[in-house]
């Protein structure tokens, strides 16, 4: 009997699972099939060679993955599964062609969880968060599943345990006979000097760590493929028990208070830097982070509104479906206005203090929540918000890609260039901590700003001292 067969055989013998045995039972008698441990083994080598080697490294390891869960997996991939191989590649192409840790960490974190919600095969708010979560929840039974896996197989000729103490008991013989003809041989020891690659202690330990866990990663996405969970089943189902007047009231006074303030904080939101100059107090750092802690509160406040409305509003008659969408429609149009505003603030931080990675990220965050109010004005015209947790995701996917093909250092780096330019100040510590995507920028810079981008406190540069500060650059 095959693996899938003994998961979804109505007598098969189930462990008792957190989840229950509708939602992802455990397999008492479940084992990983051959094709699934050769696969982890080979992409376990595979990363040994590449990871930390070669720019491509992280992609190479990836479609070898990809490979794995093509090998185990039964029946075609769907639409959805297909559009999630192709965003996994994207994002972990990222680390080739950008040298930004910062992006490269966050595109393959978020190529990992988009690989766990999609074999997850969720579609639910609570499917993609405990999807999300499967790369903590998941070792254990892919543990056990090895295990008995590993027990199974059967080679034809010498066990498994033999070869590998054959193996273990040459590379042995062979090290030391090595060792003894390289030290009575100079010319022999150079010879194979030139051919063995260098290894220490620290090195060994790190290969091995990689090995093991991605041998370990490789296993568990198979174990996935050929296990999905049904989080979904989970997800809580919507009792709408509120009548029209129940949510309309309380709803609509939200969407009044939101049209009032908005009305009243005009010069606020888009008085721009007339309004910090005229405004005592008020510096540009401060008008633009209330600008961003305020989308954030709205943003949170306005979606656990729309998720309770949404889930007890009745809209079964056409009156209750008309309010449901003005009110909703109302509200998200009246966030989008404060999400526009937080842009227009960030944007004049940026241009009187330079651009930073924090700034940049945080403009890319508000982008993606505009883009989640759009994608809820379209759910509430269409009265279906199945397709929306997927969507979320997608834009989440797409910021990242946007901000990785932006070359976020380079931008950076360009717009304080210019900056300094006209202002004639620069923070000579931050940009010479950009990575090397920013470097064909920063050689823009004059002769005698360039050693302050890689040297703090005064430097000679010609016949002249320059002194190099925090924030500026100054000629005594």
């Amino acid at each position: 009997m095959s693996t899938i067969d003994i998961q979804t055989h109505p007598k098969a013998h189930r462990r008792r699972s957190l989840w229950g045995p509708r939602t992802w039972p455990a397999v008492r008698y479940s084992r990983a099939p051959r094709v699934a441990l050769v696969g982890a083994a080979l992409t376990g080598v595979v990363g040994v060679v590449v990871l930390g080697h070669s720019a491509f490294g992280v992609l190479i390891t990836t479609v070898v993955f990809v490979a794995v869960v093509l090998a185990v997996r039964s029946g075609r991939l769907s639409l959805w599964e297909w559009a999630g191989v192709a965003g996994v590649l994207a994002l972990a192409s990222v680390s080739a062609v950008r040298e930004a840790e910062w992006i490269v960490t966050m595109s393959t974190t978020l190529a990992i969880v988009v690989g766990a919600v999609v074999l997850s095969r969720a579609w639910t708010w609570t499917g993609i968060a405990l999807g999300a979560a499967l790369p903590v929840s998941v070792p254990m039974r892919v543990l056990r599943w090895t295990g008995r896996g590993a027990a199974s197989v059967d080679l034809e000729g010498p066990r498994p345990a033999r070869i590998g103490m054959v193996a273990f008991v040459t590379v042995v013989l062979c090290v030391v006979f090595a060792a003894l003809f390289g030290a009575a041989d100079r010319r022999f020891a150079d010879a194979l000097a030139a051919v063995v690659p260098e290894f220490d202690v620290e090195s060994l330990v790190g290969r091995t760590l990689v090995f093991v866990l991605t041998t370990a990663g490789a296993l568990a996405v198979a174990y996935i493929a050929l296990h999905p969970p049904r989080f979904d089943r989970l997800a809580p189902s919507p009792r709408r028990t509120l009548r029209l007047w129940e949510w309309m009231i309380p709803l609509g006074a939200v969407v009044a208070l939101f049209t009032v303030f908005v009305g009243f904080q005009v010069p606020t939101l888009f008085g721009g830097q007339g309004h910090v100059l005229t405004t005592e107090g008020l510096t540009n750092a401060e008008y633009a982070r209330q600008g961003f802690w305020q989308l954030l509160a709205v943003t949170v406040l306005t979606l656990l509104v729309i998720a309770v409305t949404v889930i007890k509003a009745g809209r079964i008659a056409r009156r209750d479906r008309i309010a449901l969408r003005a009110l909703l429609g109302a509200l998200c149009v009246l966030s989008m206005v404060i999400v526009a505003s937080a842009l227009h603030r960030m944007s004049l931080y940026e241009e009187q203090y330079g651009y930073t990675t924090l700034r940049l990220f945080v403009t890319a965050v508000e982008w993606w929540l505009g883009s989640v109010f759009v994608l809820l004005i379209v759910a509430g015209v269409r009265m279906s918000g199945r397709w929306l947790p997927r969507a979320v995701g997608v834009g989440a996917v797409l910021t990242v890609l946007a901000l990785a093909a932006l070359n976020p250092d380079a931008y950076i780096a360009r717009h304080n260039v210019e900056r300094f330019e006209q202002t004639g100040r620069i923070d000579t510590s931050y940009v010479g901590g950009l990575s090397a995507d920013a470097d064909a920028e920063l050689e823009r810079l004059p002769d005698y700003v360039r050693p302050c981008v890689q040297a703090r406190g005064p430097v000679f540069v010609g016949d002249t001292w320059h002194l190099c500060t925090d924030r500026s650059v100054s000629v005594p």
